[in-house]
């Protein structure tokens, strides 16, 4: 056995040790709240679309999501070469068959800039990037307590404006006692195109404003420049009734983009696909990473195969989440705890003032294996005074939600809110072809 094979098998081991360790760390109920609980709105016309910060998930629970097989290949011992120290993510970032294909086409642009203050330092090591999406993999070091070290995340451009893109990351859970911490940022870019120089700004939360990591660094958009493929569909399919249209795919080095639009003559209004995965011809599912959620129907992310070209492609799907248009709209009075519309599943629990907060508490029946929680927009009191939600949380095991409406103690007689996600599951699997070259 050749010397090179023999670091190829030590890395395996160390990797896989890593993994064992993430396979039995316990997650608790509180982990998918948190997820919710991340959830802030961003305005826009008549609807809030959610952006993803989801900077209070445990890291725990985001590995779980990703562990399994570990096999290294040189180019990926190459990559962890290049991040050193960085193996405690690295079997998460392996299960994105699409992302480590990227890696392995040498699309890793090394970084290795540092800011440092105080003993604690903040080093961008490298970055994935596409025209959609961008992967920023960290490491921070000397965090005296990590437990109570909340931070908040900036990306500017190289004017200094905030991108304007959905990203996620989570919280600080070292992997050992010496204060070490590594992860990615994984950004969306919906609105506009990767900037040419980046800057990310990590902010502790709650404390003075100058205590700041600051890194700046350069983008090269050169190595997949002119790799975007258009895919047309144009297919329509019917699940419970309601028609879906799947209208192309758009092809990146690090992902795949399904465009779905929701038939507008639909009598349910659709807040998710359950269970959405592409499966190739050889019975490889290429799964979903999340969804940009609008009215009338969604951007859904999906594992790039765009260096591992399939033969052919299905769209699999379990049913929807979805309430009748009709349903849309509830009524509460907070003092009474009475309901008028809505689901006949959704009952009030409690309602609760909490400082300037309100607090509604919510049973959902028959969500058992909902992937989603509840939340509200376009929130009213009867005087026409608008409110918007400070936090969400979802408790699946007992089917209950939780809703923070900010400033809501002031709110004026009955709320009027309109449903913008729901966790009732309707069961009605499908399955459709997709074309798989341009």
């Amino acid at each position: 056995m050749t010397d090179e094979q023999n670091s190829f098998d030590t890395l395996e081991e160390r990797l896989n040790a890593r993994k064992t360790e993430y396979e039995t760390m316990p997650v608790p109920d509180a982990a998918y709240q948190a997820v919710q609980s991340g959830i802030r709105q961003a305005a826009r016309k008549r609807k809030s679309r959610l952006r993803w910060y989801m900077s209070s998930i445990s890291a725990a629970a985001f590995i779980l999501l990703f562990t399994g097989c570990i096999r290294v290949s040189p180019a990926f011992a190459s990559f962890v070469e290049q991040l050193p120290g960085m193996e405690g993510i690295v079997s998460m970032i392996r299960q994105d068959k699409g992302l480590m294909m990227a890696i392995d086409k040498s699309l890793l642009q090394q970084v290795g800039v540092t800011d440092e203050h105080d003993g604690t330092s903040l080093t961008v090591e490298g970055i994935i990037t596409d025209e959609s999406r961008m992967v920023i993999f960290y490491t921070m070091k000397g965090m005296k307590d990590p437990k109570k070290f909340n931070y908040d995340i900036d990306l500017l451009d190289e004017n200094g404006k905030k991108l304007p893109v959905a990203f996620s990351y989570s919280s600080l859970n070292p992997a050992s006692e010496s204060g070490i911490y590594e992860d990615k940022i994984d950004i969306s870019f919906i609105e506009s195109l990767p900037p040419h120089e980046l800057t990310v700004i990590f902010k502790e939360r709650g404390m003075d404003l100058n205590n700041k990591w600051k890194v700046t660094f350069p983008v090269d958009h050169s190595l997949t420049k002119g790799m975007k493929k258009i895919i047309p569909v144009n297919q329509t399919m019917t699940v419970d009734e309601q028609r879906i249209h799947v209208k192309q795919a758009i092809l990146y080095p690090t992902r795949l983009i399904l465009d779905i639009e929701y038939d507008r003559n639909n009598t349910k209004t659709i807040f998710n696909i359950r269970d959405l995965h592409l499966v190739d011809e050889q019975g490889r599912a290429w799964r979903t990473d999340s969804s940009s959620i609008s009215g009338s129907g969604s951007s859904v992310f999906f594992e790039s195969m765009y260096f591992s070209t399939p033969k052919k492609l299905t769209l699999q799907g379990s049913g929807l989440s979805a309430v009748d248009k009709e349903e849309l709209v509830i009524s509460i009075d907070p003092s009474s705890g009475e309901i008028q519309g809505g689901p006949s599943s959704l009952k009030l629990l409690q309602s609760t003032v909490q400082g300037k907060n309100l607090i509604l508490e919510f049973s959902i029946a028959d969500a058992q294996n909902a992937t989603s929680g509840l939340s509200f927009t376009n929130i009213e009191d009867s005087k026409g005074n608008p409110f918007d939600i400070n936090e969400v949380g979802w408790s699946p095991s007992v089917f209950e939600a939780r809703v923070v409406i900010k400033n809501g103690a002031a709110a004026k007689g009955n709320l009027t809110m309109e449903i913008f996600s729901y966790p009732d599951q309707i069961r009605a699997p499908f399955s459709i072809e997709i074309p798989v070259t341009p």
